[in-house]
């Protein structure tokens, strides 16, 4: 990749490349466009297999908090920073207040929040070197697994006349912070739920209070379903798996769901309709 072409054809402004051996720290910071306002975007912590693989989803990420602030018509821009590293095992204070004073130094031009791997306790450690984080104010992903849902009765209901979800089966990806809260209104509107996660205890522990079939993660994007929830990782709409979905509405709270743009009309060639993130 040739960084600069690429930050030019994203139109980014800024990528910032963060290292502090001390603490094991190596995250990328992207500033998408600061137009509207200081770039908003969550702090990812993933074990990528590789910096290149880190870098881009950070660009893609960064540029559709842009895009999301603007529709929301809210004083933001877009941003987003990723963690290299294992959250379960790599997470330290010491590397949290490392990559706080990486967003420090850019005096408010990028605001961090919760995403995969970090929680608003991190958010607080972070808090302690950057002036301007999203802390203290609760976790917003309940919030947006209820956007979610309501997105999922208004994909059923402009598909068949109506937007009841009872008896409706319904295959979530993931269940952490969005996903989970999804699962449970899923549940309570009478969704007949499929679920799926990484971390096979999270959905385990779903199994043991609600009524939900649980899969295997490779198994998830060929249940047979009305609905594919998407709320993990993003990109899991491609080449590959677009012959294997099995729904007719994909509608999640996953960032970026199509690998390329050009997988929406692929969706559409195949009948099903999708409800961007």
């Amino acid at each position: 990749m040739n960084l600069f072409d690429t930050m030019a054809s994203m139109e980014h402004e800024q990528v910032v490349f963060c290292s502090d051996p001390n603490s094991g720290l190596r995250s990328i910071i992207a500033v998408h466009n600061t137009a509207l306002g200081p770039g908003i975007g969550g702090v990812r912590m993933w074990p990528y297999p590789d910096e290149q693989t880190a870098l881009n989803d950070v660009l893609r990420l960064s540029q559709g908090m842009t895009y999301k602030a603007a529709i929301a018509g809210v004083n933001f821009g877009g941003a987003k920073s990723v963690i290299i590293g294992d959250p379960a095992r790599h997470k330290t204070e010491a590397l949290l207040r490392a990559h706080g004073r990486f967003v420090q130094s850019l005096a408010g031009r990028y605001i961090p929040g919760v995403d995969v791997g970090t929680s608003q306790a991190d958010m607080d450690v972070l808090a302690v070197e950057a002036k301007r984080v999203f802390s203290g104010t609760g976790d917003p992903s309940p919030l947006t697994a209820l956007g979610v849902l309501e997105s999922i009765r208004a994909a059923v209901e402009f598909v068949d006349g109506s937007p009841v979800l009872e008896g409706r089966r319904i295959a979530v990806q993931g269940a952490g912070h969005v996903g989970e809260p999804l699962i449970r209104h899923l549940a309570q509107e009478g969704a007949k739920l499929v679920i799926s996660d990484v971390d096979r205890t999270k959905v385990e522990r779903l199994a043991v209070d609600l009524p939900v079939e649980v899969v295997d993660p490779d198994e998830i994007l060929g249940v047979d379903c009305d609905v594919f929830a998407p709320c993990a990782l993003g990109a899991v709409v491609d080449d590959a798996s677009i012959p294997a979905l099995r729904c007719r509405i994909v509608a999640g709270g996953a960032n970026n769901v199509l690998a390329e743009p050009r997988h929406a009309v692929a969706l559409a060639d195949a009948g099903i309709l999708y409800v961007p993130d």
